[in-house]
């Protein structure tokens, strides 16, 4: 029997001049790298990690009630076309990440400003859930 395995796809930051995603906020997103097949408590999940500068506690002007609405966005404009074409073992959930700053995965990062939000994927939609 073949199990899945955690799949990084990191991708050049914003730094190197990736493309910025729209989102309804208008702060410039860029996506910083997606985790497929990682476990989750709802099942296989797929991590969507975003660089979103305007949320730092120093300097930044969108707090969480507008980044939520981005993530929103992004779980429907972004991650739900990707997650729902792949081949393969879909994920139970996706995770909506945004970081002022490049962080690695998993590791504690205090000078960073983190939201998260969890989706599962219902007929075709995100469906928010607490996390």
């Amino acid at each position: 029997m073949m199990r899945a395995a955690a799949v990084l796809v990191t991708l050049a930051g914003p730094a190197l001049g990736l493309d910025l995603i729209e989102v309804p906020s208008g702060q410039p997103v860029t996506l910083q790298d997606v985790i497929w097949n990682q476990p989750g408590p709802a099942g296989l999940t797929a991590r969507f990690r975003f660089i979103a500068p305007e949320i730092a506690r120093d300097g930044g002007h969108i707090d969480f009630d507008t980044a939520a609405a981005d993530m929103d966005h992004l779980c429907e404009t972004y991650a739900l076309p990707r997650v729902t074409t792949i081949t393969g073992p879909r994920p139970a959930q996706v995770v909506i990440s945004l970081s002022d700053i490049p962080v690695e995965f998993g590791v504690v990062t205090p000078e960073a400003t983190q939201f998260f939000e969890a989706y599962s994927i219902t007929e075709g939609v995100c469906e928010w859930e607490p996390f």
